[in-house]
């Protein structure tokens, strides 16, 4: 792969430390609807750029790329701002995107990175409602939301574990495909995949726990209408039915 090929993917599909460029980009952007064209289009640029190259990526390139996502994994555990929170994760989920590179067909990782960048567009949203219900989406500010707005709070666990790549979210059969190609080709791939999958998970606790347990915070804000829960709900029920029939294909 060319040099010039390489930087851009790296750019697109975040290697440390080009992965700082998204990260500013999507702190930078306020505009929640900017921040979800932002995820939705940023990993397709960057596959789009490795598969016009034709060429295989090296293996240092996805050593590079799990260290980063280990990287990336491990400083969300000590993020309080859920908008930041969302652009780590998402960049430690789009460098698995290098090891779907290898052996899978390029329709294929396109579906990749919209099964894992889904929720996090979902998330984006429910930041921006906490930013406008509460003034700033961060965790220990305020808590006790599943007291003070049941539904909002019930939505957003979803969402997380959605994110985090539970089942039955397209997230959990995408990490169990990954393990599974890398479990004879790069032993050792398979246990940063796992132990990296663990930090998110943890991660995700971490962030609820800032957010749902505990008392209610004083003041009043409105909950998530039912039709907007409604609207979430269906979008959530369609990505669990879309991970069960792509496991197939999948596993």
């Amino acid at each position: 792969m060319p040099d010039i090929y390489l930087l851009l993917a790296g750019l697109f599909l975040p290697l440390f430390p080009l992965s700082m460029v998204f990260n500013a980009l999507f702190n930078r952007v306020e505009h929640v609807v900017l921040r979800c064209v932002l995820l939705i289009g940023w990993p397709h640029i960057g596959l789009a750029i490795i598969n016009s190259t034709e060429t295989s990526v090296p293996t240092w390139i996805i050593a590079w790329a799990l260290i980063t996502s280990l990287l990336y994994a491990l400083r969300m555990l000590a993020l309080r701002g859920v908008g930041q929170w969302n652009s780590f994760l998402a960049t430690s989920m789009w460098t698995m995107l290098w090891i779907t590179n290898t052996d899978i067909d390029q329709n294929m990782q396109h579906l990749y990175a919209f099964g894992i960048t889904a929720p996090l567009v979902l998330l984006a949203l429910l930041s921006a409602g906490l930013e406008k219900r509460f003034g700033a989406a961060y965790t220990n500010l305020y808590g006790g939301l599943a007291q003070s707005i049941p539904r909002f709070a019930g939505v957003l666990v979803v969402v997380i574990l959605a994110a985090v790549a539970t089942p039955l979210f397209p997230g959990f059969f995408i990490m169990l495909k990954l393990i599974m190609d890398t479990s004879e080709a790069i032993p050792i791939a398979t246990f940063a995949l796992l132990g990296i999958w663990l930090l998110w998970s943890w991660a995700g606790v971490r962030l609820l726990q800032g957010l749902i347990v505990g008392p209610a915070s004083k003041g009043e804000a409105d909950d998530l209408s039912l039709m907007s829960c409604w609207s979430y709900v269906i979008v959530l029920v369609a990505l669990m039915l879309s991970g069960i029939y792509l496991s197939g294909a999948l596993l």
